[in-house]
């Protein structure tokens, strides 16, 4: 009788480890200066490695960036089912923008570093905009009772307005961030999201 020779163990796959590399790499510095080489070297693989699962580095950027703004999408709509009628919106967003904050490198090249490097990527984030807005407004609608479609979608396109400038701001710990200290910043965030809700106090 003939014994089989044991298999190999299945050796996962590294794609998400050159995702993770390469958002780490654009958080840093503007995508267009970042190589595959760049990438590989940072992710311990050979360039060859790099390029077996991904066709070029506007790739790579578009998958980490599909993946945190899926990420984040499903933080909203979660958040909203957890939001009590009648709740006012600010607690909502400052968890969403801390929740945003907590994901590192890719949240930094989301809202600073990516937007406007091409096409493919514009696409994509506006997509992504646009069932934040969907969300946002039913969120609205969720706090506020009855609303118009068009109201909710008006409300909803100013709760994201709001959440992207908020986020770049908080993450780059620009002048804004940096005049107001952490807490105040929450408490404008706060206070404007429930002015553009309309119930502000």
């Amino acid at each position: 009788m003939t014994s089989l020779a044991p298999r190999a163990a299945h050796r996962p796959s590294r794609k998400h480890a050159v995702v993770e590399a390469a958002m780490e790499l654009f958080a840093a510095q503007a995508p267009e200066l970042v190589t595959v080489a760049d990438i590989a070297d940072r992710a311990g693989m050979t360039s060859a490695a790099v390029y077996y699962h991904f066709a070029s580095k506007d790739q790579i950027l578009l998958e980490g960036l599909q993946a945190f703004g899926s990420a984040m999408i499903t933080h909203v709509a979660e958040a909203l089912v957890a939001l009590p009628k009648g709740e006012r919106l600010g607690g909502m967003m400052t968890d969403v923008l801390l929740w945003i904050d907590q994901q590192g490198a890719a949240g930094k090249v989301y809202f600073i570093s990516s937007p406007g490097v091409n096409q493919d990527i514009e696409v994509l984030r506006r997509e992504q905009h646009a069932e934040l807005v969907s969300l946002l407004g039913k969120a609205a609608r969720r706090a506020r009772g009855r609303l118009t479609p068009a109201d909710a979608a008006v409300i909803g396109v100013g709760l994201v307005s709001l959440l992207e400038t908020a986020a770049a701001s908080w993450l780059a710990k620009d002048v804004t961030y940096q005049k107001l200290g952490h807490r105040a910043f929450l408490a404008e965030v706060v206070t404007l999201s429930d002015k553009i809700a309309g119930m502000a106090a």
